[in-house]
């Protein structure tokens, strides 16, 4: 069984994503803020709590140390209207992973946020300039771009995957949900979490920024 780091592990994708890696048998480390928005996996034995912000570099190393996967779910609306930072702990996370020998990680934006090497479609920059930005979600998707172009250029050598998830849905599963270069389907948070629970084991995603569909 394998060892999963998870941020943003008490959001609407990120418990999931952490009931779904207990119930296979895993272990998983969560930083979280608010320990108690877990719910009922909080107290798991297999579940590893530290309380804290993805601001706080030196709870990391104990954190990212021995793990087998990193995954990253994290968005603070507010807060990446001011400033990039999920760009700025993805930058102190990567070379910490080097350092630690830990190779791979998956990066959950959205899929508004446009892939390093290609536009959006039309019909997504007219979503992503008239409904992101009345909704104050524009900060979040420059941010987005900003960890896609870091890892693009500066972390080759992880083995990490960009996942350009469209949620909307807090009901039960629509289906599965398949890597797509192209075509994006809005999709349940449970189903986004399956996917990237598959996606983050499957070396036939390294190295990719997809969108996700209903198959």
């Amino acid at each position: 069984m394998s060892t999963f780091l998870v941020f943003g592990a008490t959001g609407g994708t990120g418990k999931h994503f952490v009931e779904i890696c207990l119930a296979n048998g895993h272990t998983v480390r969560a930083l979280v803020r608010t320990p108690a928005k877990l719910g009922a996996t909080l107290g798991h034995e297999r579940l590893a709590v530290t309380q804290g912000s993805i601001g706080d570099a030196e709870l990391l190393e104990p954190l990212v140390r021995g793990a087998d996967y990193v995954v990253c779910m994290v968005g603070d609306a507010a807060a990446q209207q001011a400033a990039d930072v999920n760009a700025a702990f993805v930058r102190t996370l990567v070379p910490l992973m080097r350092r630690l020998g830990v190779a791979r990680l998956l990066y959950q934006a959205g899929a508004l946020s446009r892939h390093y090497r290609l536009p959006l479609p039309a019909a997504s920059w007219l979503l992503r300039n008239t409904l992101a930005r009345s909704g104050g979600l524009l900060g979040q998707h420059r941010d987005n771009e900003a960890v896609i172009q870091f890892l693009f250029h500066e972390a080759q050598d992880i083995e990490w995957i960009v996942h350009r998830a469209a949620i909307i849905y807090k009901g039960p599963s629509r289906g599965v949900l398949v890597r797509s270069e192209s075509r994006s389907g809005l999709a349940a948070f449970v189903d986004i979490a399956e996917y990237n629970y598959r996606a983050v084991q499957d070396p036939t995603a390294v190295h990719t920024c997809d969108l996700s569909v209903y198959q």
